[in-house]
């Protein structure tokens, strides 16, 4: 189940009274907590209601009110966004949390209803396709794609000569010798070894992936298109719809670089490398 976890309002938060550096590392390893459970999505604090506004609807009518707002107690002054087991999991988590505010203060959970929640309206399931569809979109604009250029054996080379003809920054260099996973026997052509497996650089605001690859055949076909979104199910669900009449050439699996990450070629013969990036 989804909840909100609602950080009520205070006399100081409204004053805006920012929290001590203590308060901060505190709420900061309270955070960590969170995320290794798997539990905490998102979450942030709010400035005060001076700084917001506030819209009436009334008939077709829209009424903009300046903050600040009368009872204090009415208002947010953060939240976070948990995925927990049960509201009795969300409460115990709520308890280990360390006071928001400088005085006392309250801390509300309220659940998020959930599509099945309005089965009773949605008797065909339409609004219900409608939502997913809507929550699928959403997902994929969080996407991100980058080129991936594979140089055939020459990739310092070819990093050298951006540096010097363009200016290029390199961000990061790791051979097939330095990688923490043994290189599949038989996938190296005999003296790569210490050619570039994985390299970054920068011109512009762009950034650029590289790697020597596996073998000297130069073919400029020779690249692929990296594509990252920040969940599993966004990538098992792109991963799937290119392979639809092409090939996988990696499956999708956990890699010491990605939690999730394959590669496949559509049936266009576009190259491409999804994955879900490290932390």
């Amino acid at each position: 189940m989804r909840v909100m976890v609602i950080v009520k309002a205070s006399p100081s938060s409204e004053a805006g009274e920012l929290p001590s550096t203590e308060l901060l590392e505190a709420m900061g390893n309270y955070n960590e907590q969170l995320v290794k459970a798997g539990i905490m999505k998102s979450g942030d604090g709010l400035k005060p209601s001076s700084a917001g506004v506030r819209v009436r609807f009334r008939g077709d009518e829209r009424i903009v009110t300046d903050g600040p707002f009368a009872e204090t107690s009415e208002l947010i002054a953060g939240y976070w966004l948990w995925e927990v087991a049960s509201m009795e999991e969300a409460i115990e988590w709520v308890k280990r949390a360390p006071n928001p505010m400088n005085e006392e203060s309250d801390i509300e959970i309220r659940q998020f209803f959930e599509m099945e929640d309005f089965a009773e309206q949605d008797p065909d399931g339409k609004i219900a396709e409608q939502e997913n569809e809507l929550r699928n979109t959403a997902v994929l604009r969080d996407g991100t794609l980058a080129p991936y250029l594979f140089f055939a054996g020459r990739c310092d080379e070819a990093l050298d000569f951006y540096q010097q003809a363009l200016g290029a920054s390199v961000l990061m260099r790791m051979r097939f010798s330095e990688s923490p996973d043994p290189v599949p026997e038989g996938m190296l052509q005999q003296g790569f070894e210490n050619k570039i497996m994985h390299a970054t650089f920068q011109i512009g605001t762009q950034t650029i992936l590289c790697s020597d690859g596996c073998d000297d055949k130069p073919s400029f076909d020779g690249f692929r298109l990296s594509l990252s979104f920040p969940s599993e199910d966004a990538c098992r669900r792109i991963f799937d719809a290119l392979a639809e009449g092409g090939k996988v050439d990696m499956p999708l699996d956990k890699t010491f670089w990605s939690p999730l990450y394959g590669m496949v070629t559509d049936k266009f013969g576009v190259g491409w490398m999804v994955m879900v990036p490290c932390e």
